[in-house]
């Protein structure tokens, strides 16, 4: 799955790399955490734009938020057939940008060692992801969020048993063509990179807290040592 992400690009460099015709205002994100407000890419009367949304996928019909699962992640083997993504996969496609992102390896001891993904050429990655537009009691309206998520491949393998899906820019406009492009060709261009696309390296368990969120968390540290079983007593009786 995909829990804690990044976003330290530029409002420049997010423009010009998903071709959004609005300038979002960005400030360097490194430990982004379900709940908070997240840039989204969308389709906008023919035009691309970026929002901010809620990073947990809230559907319209949903009466009380306080009684319904926080729905962080979609996933592909599944999502066309859930009544809580149905709609969105229809009507709500779009791209969360991401320069990238924690995911724990869990050692046999049990250990969880968390690591940064990142593209192994540098470039953003491009999240994709659904939404719903929440309408609440009092004519409030909230936009939310949820990334999608496929079983891991290549590299991933061995870190995860579960990875974001990551479009490329050739799908990005037949991914967020909700009117001309249905559900089974959109499902289709959700796609398994190849391998080679990602790397990853440990970090700072700090990254287990949202209340830490600075560059440091996206450096290289020193794996957890597995844990030494306990020395055994000797009984003299």
């Amino acid at each position: 799955m995909c829990g804690r992400f990044t976003l330290i690009i530029s409002a420049e460099e997010l423009a010009e790399w998903f071709e959004t015709e609005n300038e979002a205002e960005l400030a360097p994100r490194y430990n982004i955490a379900p709940t908070q407000p997240v840039q989204t890419v969308l389709a906008d009367h023919g035009r691309r734009v970026s929002r901010l949304m809620r990073w947990g996928l809230m559907p319209g019909w949903v009466k009380d938020p306080r009684e319904f699962p926080l729905l962080v992640n979609a996933r592909i083997e599944t999502m066309a057939d859930k009544p809580a993504f149905r709609d969105s996969l229809k009507h709500g496609r779009c791209i969360v940008p991401a320069s990238g992102y924690y995911e724990w390896q869990v050692g046999p001891d049990k250990t969880k060692q968390p690591c940064f993904v990142t593209r192994a050429d540098g470039a953003p990655m491009a999240l994709a992801a659904i939404y719903s537009i929440w309408a609440g009691p009092n004519g409030e309206e909230v936009d939310t969020v949820a990334t999608i998520t496929q079983a891991s491949a290549h590299e991933l393998g061995d870190l995860h048993d579960r990875q974001p899906v990551v479009l490329e820019p050739a799908s990005f406009d037949d991914w967020l063509d909700v009117r001309g492009i249905g559900v089974r060709e959109a499902m289709g261009l959700l796609k398994t990179p190849p391998a080679g696309t990602f790397r990853f390296h440990p970090v700072s368990t700090r990254v287990n807290s949202a209340e830490f969120d600075d560059e440091n968390l996206v450096a290289q540290a020193t794996p957890i040592p597995p844990k030494q079983p306990a020395a055994r007593q000797l009984d003299l009786f």
